[in-house]
């Protein structure tokens, strides 16, 4: 070693041991604390170590022929070094005072030497290293974090240098190693990036981790969101799982905030691209164009048809001229067809074709001998409640209506008649070839029962009936198919007033009948049930007279009266001012009293009764005897006072004795009256 190298040495030697006396006045001064001595000594020590450094270096390098002298290297060290002018005399020694800013400054510096991290915290790091398991992240800590490779997934094109959020979830393990977590990271702000991701609309990565019921579940931001299998691609995908953990760009279409779903879409991001495809198609298209496309897909109301780019729709009534329950009965899927188009929206994209059209329609094609009042037959297509259509031909079809199935007049559906499948024979009632309309009936191939009906149904005649409806006026009643009657409700009986005809037969039953009279013309039958038997009205006449007592039962009451059951069947009524009785209450419901009849109607079977009248007329005749006894009374005693003034001219002492007879008479007579009153 040269003289200038030992003296290099010794400069470094002799900072060294200034550097441990310095040391040594720290331990030997507990007043003055570290954070001081560092934020003083840090900075000089670094800045002068550096020159230094590089002195040294170059000394190291220097060729022996040209071996630097010692002068030379003062002349390089010395205008770097600049520990003469540092003050080694303050290091170790107690400040007594700190000005404001000072002690700032101190503990600006102090704080850029340190590096802290908390506990369960989201910060920021840098990808120093990545392996096939770990990727190794620095967040400036004493040591670096590692992360499972897994977490990282979503993004395979991720770098060194690149910045990653993670998750503090332990400064220090049992091995000392620090434990960071991305996914843990990306769950704690992944909601807030979704809804930015949604208002923005980015375009984001996820990761495909599963097959569900009609889709798949992507991981986007650690958040399991979901992807409908409508969402995947413009074209119906039928196998999910070829998209299970794979890495995809998506659209956040659809967030829920209260149950926090969120719906993603790869459509979305093509449809831009495709929109702008369909309008160029679109604008090159015209109504009547033929055109070659792939059957994309089959619903049960039509086929959807792929023309090279844009999509149009086959209604199912436009794929043939005649009736299909199901579009796969004409086309099957992937299969290449000719379409027409019949018309297009430009603003909405839709296109709509037909397949049927191709072909010249079979009403064009139907034999021109077929005229109104032809039978034909044919098959049962179509069923509603007011009629079937039959298909005589294929695409040729007719209606007949419920009411030309059948010569009844009550109501009843078309599926009481016929149903889908059925082969029927028709008579042709209308036949419109340019509107392309046929209406048919079935009740034609029979006799109409009304061409002859007065001869069936002669007046006052009788038959039996079946009770096919009520109304609140009578009961329709159907005497063989086609001939309906209407019994009136005051036909029903003669003596019994029914409120309803519910409370005299019921719907299904037998009904016995006589025919009243016969509107040919509005095919109506007017029928009593009541004229089969006798007007008991002629002799309730004389057993009912005015006057006459009967005991009757309360049916019902109402606001005006209560009615009476009198024998015989018959109902009477009477008001509420007759039905009080002698202790003032009043008659009741299911009560049986005598009533007295006050009024007789046979024009309109009406009886009128009292029960408050017996007793009413009873009192009176007791007032009538009493009055004719009092009446007798007084004429007896007027006569005998007479007698006594006339006599009294004549009265002698001899005559006393006929005097006395006389009073006696009067006395017998006012008890005998007396008596009479009595009873």
């Amino acid at each position: 070693m040269t003289n200038d190298e030992l003296n290099v040495n010794e400069e470094l030697t002799n900072a060294e041991e200034t550097s441990n006396e310095v040391n040594a006045e720290v331990n030997e001064t507990p007043e003055v604390k570290e954070a001081e001595v560092v934020a003083e000594v840090a900075p000089a020590v670094a800045e002068e170590i550096a020159p230094v450094a590089e002195v040294v270096a170059e000394v190291a390098e220097a060729d022996d022929d040209d071996e630097p002298t010692v002068e030379k290297l003062k002349a390089k060290l010395v205008p770097q070094i600049s520990l003469e002018n540092f003050d080694w005399d303050a290091i170790g020694k107690k400040h007594e005072n700190y000005s404001s800013e000072e002690r700032s400054k101190l503990e600006s510096v102090y704080d850029k030497t340190l590096s802290s991290i908390v506990e369960h915290e989201v910060i920021d790091g840098t990808v120093v290293a990545i392996s096939s398991r770990e990727v190794v992240v620095n967040i400036g800590f004493k040591s670096d974090g590692v992360i499972p490779q897994s977490e990282l997934r979503y993004n395979p094109n991720l770098k060194i240098g690149d910045k990653i959020e993670v998750y503090v979830e332990s400064q220090e393990d049992m091995g000392g190693q620090l434990l960071l977590s991305h996914k843990k990271a990306r769950i704690l702000r992944s909601w807030e990036r979704v809804n930015q991701a949604f208002e923005n609309e980015e375009i984001i990565n996820g990761y495909v981790k599963c097959r569900t019921k009609g889709g798949l579940i992507v991981d986007v931001f650690g958040i399991e969101a979901f992807l409908p299998g409508s969402q995947i691609d413009v074209k119906p995908i039928r196998d999910y799982d070829i998209y299970v953990d794979k890495v995809m760009e998506f659209k956040v279409v659809k967030i829920n905030q209260e149950y926090k779903n969120v719906v993603v879409s790869h459509k979305a991001l093509i449809e831009d691209e495709l929109e702008q495809q369909k309008a160029d198609i679109i604008s090159k298209l015209e109504k009547g164009q033929i055109l070659e496309g792939t059957v994309k897909n089959i619903t049960s109301y039509g086929v959807f048809v792929d023309l090279g780019g844009v999509d149009g729709l086959v209604h199912i009534t436009d794929l043939s001229w005649g009736r299909i329950n199901h579009p796969e009965e004409i086309v099957q899927l992937d299969a290449k067809i000719r379409v027409v188009i019949l018309d297009f929206d430009e603003n909405k994209k839709r296109i709509a074709l037909g397949l049927k059209q191709l072909t010249p329609h079979p009403w064009d094609s139907l034999d021109e001998n077929i005229k109104v009042g032809d039978k034909v037959k044919g098959r049962v297509v179509v069923i509603a409640d007011y009629g079937a259509f039959i298909e005589i031909a294929t695409g040729v079809e007719g209606l007949i209506h419920v009411s030309e199935m059948s010569w009844s007049q009550h109501l009843r559906t078309a599926q009481d008649f016929l149903k889908v499948g059925d082969e029927v024979e028709a008579v042709i009632l209308t036949l419109d070839r340019e509107e392309r309309k046929m209406s048919l009936g079935i009740k034609q191939l029979i006799p109409d029962p009304w061409t002859n009906i007065k001869e069936k149904y002669p007046i006052n005649s009788k038959h039996e009936a079946t009770v096919r409806n009520f109304t609140n006026f009578g009961i329709f009643v159907e005497l063989e198919e086609g001939v309906d009657g209407l019994i009136h409700i005051s036909d029903l009986s003669w003596s019994k007033k029914i409120k309803h005809p519910a409370e005299f037969t019921k719907i299904g039953e037998k009904i016995e009948v006589m025919v009243l009279d016969v509107d040919v013309e509005n095919r109506r039958l007017s029928l009593g049930h009541k004229q089969l038997e006798e007007n008991p009205w002629d002799v309730f006449e004389s057993v009912f007279a005015v006057g006459s007592v009967h005991k009757g039962t309360v049916t019902s009451s109402s606001d005006k009266g209560l009615v009476v059951a009198l024998p015989y069947g018959v109902e009477g009524f009477a008001p509420l001012r007759h039905v009080v009785k002698e202790d003032n209450s009043q008659i009741k419901v299911d009560e049986s009293v005598d009533f007295k009849v006050i009024e007789f109607s046979k024009e309109n079977k009406k009886i009128i009764l009292s029960h408050t009248r017996i007793f009413q007329d009873a009192s009176a005749a007791e007032r009538v005897k009493e009055n004719t006894a009092k009446e007798s009374a007084e004429n007896s005693t007027k006569r005998a006072v007479k007698k006594l003034k006339d006599n009294l001219e004549k009265t002698t002492l001899g005559d006393l004795e006929a005097l006395a007879n006389l009073k006696s008479d009067m006395e017998a007579s006012e008890a005998k009256a007396k008596n009479d009153k009595a009873e």
